[in-house]
């Protein structure tokens, strides 16, 4: 009886799995968009971290401690 149940599982996953692999054809686009975009996030993260430590070391450099 347990044997028969899980060997239709096992079949309406398979079968459930191949539904969505020819539904998707495309995900790959979706996963190099994401890619890019991540990238594209780091790279201002990192110009605009520069910005402000260069602003932050000028101001301190500024101040007369005499």
């Amino acid at each position: 009886m347990l044997k028969t149940e899980l060997e239709l599982v096992r079949l309406w996953l398979t079968a459930h799995v191949a539904g969505l692999r020819r539904e998707n054809s495309d995900r790959g686009s979706n996963t190099s968009e994401t890619v890019i975009w991540v990238a594209v996030i780091v790279v201002a993260a990192l110009v605009i971290g520069g910005i402000i430590v260069a602003k932050i070391t000028d101001k301190a450099n500024s101040v007369n401690l005499q």
